[in-house]
């Protein structure tokens, strides 16, 4: 298979992979088997009578709930098998002499970290860092994967104009101000604060008086048997969410306003990424509003996920074209 093929390929994956990732994680099935790699001790989901026996000795007190347990396999079932296309990759790219090294031997070393944190969310229950942690870990292997398939292609990616590349820096910046947006939904989602608040703009009632900072971004949050559903009180889940939707006004204002300067650019390149970057921002924000209004609907709170994702890789793929050289 040609590399620039394979590439789009696990690039597809990969993003079949982060929304499996967020379906599962959505539908309260991260504990769904409460042991690493396998699920009660098998391969598959225990059904039949002799494995449930076994199931009933080895996790007392632990039912099998065969719905959840089948996503949480499958999510890792499919994360296995883009583990062995980043393999192939890696394979192909240390064979060829027009490849880069470094970058695939770095995102081989990524998807490892990735598969324990994967076994450390189960292991320690859905410890919110752990479960962030493990997001942006598939966001990051997303964009690695994009850097490396720009890096493949025979031509430059044309940078435009002068004009354009005077925007590099703002396209820099507004690549953090996203990243870290991403950051804060990801925490958002560990700590089951989608729903804090319920109303539009910002949160009901008097939220600036119950903001708790401290509370609401310490990594450690104490010894407990499970974090699933959340240990945070209400005032620090609120601030969570409160921070989450406050940015995500100022992502956007500095999304819109990088696609905004783009569209003057003389490259068509340029123009049409700034078109995508526009579409993707507005409707961003429409499944974001929509999370609220409808109190999170599975299908919307999932896609709120992948929109995140193309929106990271546009902002990327520009920020690629502002910066390498003519």
């Amino acid at each position: 298979m040609n590399i620039k093929t394979l590439l789009k390929f696990t690039l597809v994956f990969t993003f079949a992979v982060i929304l499996m990732g967020a379906y599962t994680r959505l539908s309260d099935a991260g504990l769904g088997c409460p042991d690493w790699p396998g699920c009660y001790g098998h391969i598959g989901v225990p059904s039949d009578s002799a494995a449930l026996a076994k199931v009933e000795e080895n996790f007392p007190n632990q039912t099998v709930e065969p719905k959840k347990a089948w996503l949480e396999m499958i999510h890792r079932y499919i994360a296995g098998a883009l583990g062995l296309l980043v393999l192939t990759i890696l394979i192909v790219c240390l064979k060829r002499a027009d490849t880069p090294k470094k970058l695939p031997i770095f995102i081989s070393a990524l998807i490892l970290f990735q598969a324990a944190l994967g076994m450390w969310t189960v292991t320690m229950k859905l410890m919110p860092i752990i479960v962030m942690g493990h997001l942006i870990g598939g966001f990051s292997l997303f964009s690695l994967l994009l850097l490396l398939y720009l890096r493949t292609k025979p031509l430059r990616i044309p940078g435009g104009d002068a004009y354009a590349r005077k925007l590099a820096p703002l396209a820099m910046v507004s690549m953090l101000v996203l990243i870290l947006q991403i950051i804060l939904g990801g925490w958002t989602s560990s700590n089951y604060a989608a729903l804090a608040c319920t109303t539009l703009p910002i949160c009901e009632g008097n939220w600036m008086d119950n903001l708790a900072f401290a509370k609401a971004f310490s990594p450690f949050q104490g010894d407990h048997p499970s974090f699933e559903f959340g240990v945070l009180e209400y005032p620090a889940r609120m601030t969570i969410h409160v921070t989450h939707r406050i940015w995500g006004i100022i992502t956007a204002a500095c999304l819109c306003w990088l696609a905004f300067k783009l569209l003057k650019a003389q490259s068509s390149v340029m123009r049409k990424s700034a078109w995508l970057l526009f579409a993707l921002v507005v409707i961003q924000v429409g499944l974001g509003i929509s999370n609220i209004v409808m109190h999170l609907p599975l299908g919307i709170a999932v896609s709120h996920n992948g929109g995140a994702a193309l929106l990271l890789l546009t902002v990327i793929f520009i920020n690629y074209a502002l910066w390498r050289k003519a």
